[in-house]
């Protein structure tokens, strides 16, 4: 009896297939996520044409040096993602566990700095709800605008505390011997699950923070 039992599930023909069938799975969750994600934007664009003074005014208090650095951390996390992925193709076990923790030390420190945002806005009073506080002369268009704002980066955040959790696992695993160039299908769909969220990031940036030219 080997020590690790076989990467290869027994409805697979072989490990390419199995391989194929995870990329295909992820694709399909990530197409779930893209229409989740695209009736947030659509929203947010009705609303950004309806009150284009408002959304420019209220994106004033929206902290751009704050997410210009969760940009560039972003950036940074996917590319240190992009190395373990092909240290996990091929072989290198070091260099895999090296990145996937550079990967997960990025992401911390998105969701620290988005923090830090967060608290600044609640300081501001321009949390949503009955202590929303907004010198301007119609207030809920601006509160609708802070509504979008926290759904959208709330639930990007609550994806990336996601795979932060899967990412520190898959860190893990190489300890144990479970990867090889042969099966490293875990490594290679949580790339893809990270690239999404960085992407999403990316929309979001400019919506949130580049509304006003001002």
């Amino acid at each position: 009896m080997s020590e690790h039992p076989s990467p290869l599930h027994e409805q697979f023909v072989d490990m390419e297939q199995q391989r194929e069938t995870a990329e295909i799975g992820m694709w399909v969750f990530l197409l779930t996520e893209i229409m989740f994600f695209g009736g947030l934007f659509c929203c947010y664009t009705y609303y950004r044409f309806q009150w284009p003074e408002a959304y420019a005014a209220a994106s004033h208090y929206s902290e751009l040096w704050l997410g210009a650095t969760n940009t560039a951390v972003l950036l940074c996390s996917s590319l240190s993602m992009a190395i373990a992925v092909h240290s996990a193709k091929h072989g290198d076990q070091k260099t895999l566990v090296r990145y996937l923790w550079i990967t997960w030390l990025l992401g911390a420190a998105f969701i620290g700095v988005k923090a830090i945002e967060y608290t600044h806005h609640f300081e501001e009073h321009l949390f949503p709800g009955p202590n929303f506080l907004f010198n301007y002369p119609h207030p809920e268009q601006t509160e609708m605008f802070f509504y979008l704002y926290f759904a959208m980066t709330a639930t990007h955040a609550l994806h990336m505390i996601i795979g932060l959790g899967v990412v520190a696992w898959l860190a893990i695993l190489p300890k144990r011997g479970r990867f090889s160039p042969e099966y490293y299908n875990p490594v290679e769909i949580t790339g893809l699950y990270w690239h999404f969220v960085d992407i999403v990031w990316l929309f979001l940036f400019p919506l949130l923070y580049l509304v006003s030219n001002k």
